[in-house]
């Protein structure tokens, strides 16, 4: 029997020293494997913080073009805004000004209207008076006429006259 355990723990030995090897080499390929993962998760992390500062540094250069954008943008709308400022202060200058001359035409307007009426009142008082200067020289005249004519038949004629004044 001691033969046949010394060989049982003999074959033990050797099983457990194999075991052990076996172990050994586990725990290596274990290391093996995590380094390895280490060391992808190190280059993945690597990609990963190269590839958020590349997005990083495109955002910041899409930020200062658009800053640069509002920037000029703004500077467009104040130019704008103070053209539009000048011009409706100079449209409320004109406004000003077309009341101020609308009020004159108006004055003016009324004062020819008036000075026509006056006229036409004035020549219609001046056609009478001429009218009326015209038939008293007419009648003047006709008056004239008629008293020469009457004083030269009575010169000429006077013996009818006194002829007809005794009857």
């Amino acid at each position: 029997m001691a033969s046949s355990s010394g060989a049982s723990s003999g074959s033990l030995r050797n099983s457990s020293s194999s075991s052990e090897e076996d172990l050994q080499q586990m725990n290596t390929m274990v290391d093996q494997r995590k380094r390895k993962r280490m060391l992808s998760n190190r280059e993945s992390a690597r990609r990963s913080r190269m590839k958020k500062q590349n997005h990083l540094e495109g955002l910041m250069a899409q930020l200062g073009q658009l800053r640069k954008e509002n920037s000029e943008i703004l500077t467009g709308m104040n130019i704008t805004t103070q053209l539009y400022m000048t011009i409706e202060a100079e449209n409320s200058v004109l406004r000003a000004q077309l009341a101020e001359l609308s009020n004159r035409l108006d004055s003016l307007n009324e004062i020819v209207n008036y000075v026509n009426l006056t006229n036409s009142i004035g020549l219609f008082e001046v056609a009478d008076q001429v009218t009326a200067g015209a038939h008293h020289q007419q009648k003047m005249i006709d008056d004239e006429c008629l008293l020469m004519n009457t004083w030269s038949s009575f010169h000429v004629n006077s013996q009818p006259v006194m002829d007809m004044v005794m009857y």
